[in-house]
């Protein structure tokens, strides 16, 4: 039995993007795993999802939405779970040393 959420479905004018995914023309079941998949067979249908998100064109507003939601689960704007958590990550961490930067030019002008 598959486990999978559904595609995104258009919800209105503030989600048209769905409209446009290549992913709503595809079997869903693609995009998610199903309960004990084997590995060999998870990477070859991550792979097959992603050549689809390759020739989506709405591949990044999917991809933001994925990584904004956090989407748990599936491919999304190309990239697995696992590969969103590491974009997050790096995210996170980014957004630490630019505050850090920005800080510390702030403290040498009040120790000044």
């Amino acid at each position: 039995m598959l486990e999978h959420r559904p595609v995104p479905q258009p919800q209105g004018d503030d989600d048209p993007w769905h409209t446009g995914a290549a992913c709503r023309r595809d079997e869903a079941g693609l995009f998610f795993a199903p309960s004990k998949e084997p590995t060999a067979a998870r990477l070859s249908r991550e792979e097959q999802a992603k050549q689809v998100c390759a020739r989506c064109p709405v591949l990044l507003e999917c991809r933001e939405h994925a990584l904004a939601q956090p989407e748990p689960y599936g491919v999304w704007g190309g990239l697995t779970a696992a590969e969103r958590r590491v974009v997050l990550a790096r995210r996170r961490r980014r957004d630490t040393e630019l505050r850090e930067a920005a800080r510390v030019p702030a403290r040498r002008r009040i120790a000044g």
